[in-house]
């Protein structure tokens, strides 16, 4: 079992920044993928950023050159450094365990948060 706890959500201006983090608990966490995926209203869940155990990041289009994923195994956790922040940015920020490298959809996650709040103003 594994439990995933959010942080560093809030309300922030457009063009702002915010540096969501996700601890680990439980199993093994250095040699899980790592993964951010954001739900808006009324939108299904979207994949952000991904990394692997050995430390290769991925991302989804829109976000690249704005976020940064990373990870701090001794800490057991996963960090979103999110720049340049859009309105359309706006969500609920979810971190999960990965079966599989380089996942990008809901199924190959299989533990989550509970998620943090992050809203952007324009």
């Amino acid at each position: 079992q594994v439990q995933l706890v959010e942080s560093g959500g809030g309300l922030v201006q457009a063009g702002g920044s915010l540096r969501l983090s996700c601890v680990a608990s439980g199993r093994t966490f250095s040699s899980r993928g790592m993964g951010w995926f954001r739900q808006a209203p009324g939108k299904e869940r979207e994949f952000v950023a991904g990394i692997n155990w050995n430390y290769g990041t991925y991302y989804e289009d829109s976000v690249k050159g704005r976020f940064t994923i990373s990870r701090d195994s001794a800490k057991n956790t996963v960090y979103l450094q999110m720049n340049s922040l859009k309105p359309e940015d706006t969500a609920v920020y979810y971190c999960a365990t990965s079966r599989a490298p380089w996942a990008r959809t809901t199924n190959e996650y299989n533990y989550w948060g509970q998620g943090t709040q992050v809203t952007v103003s324009s």
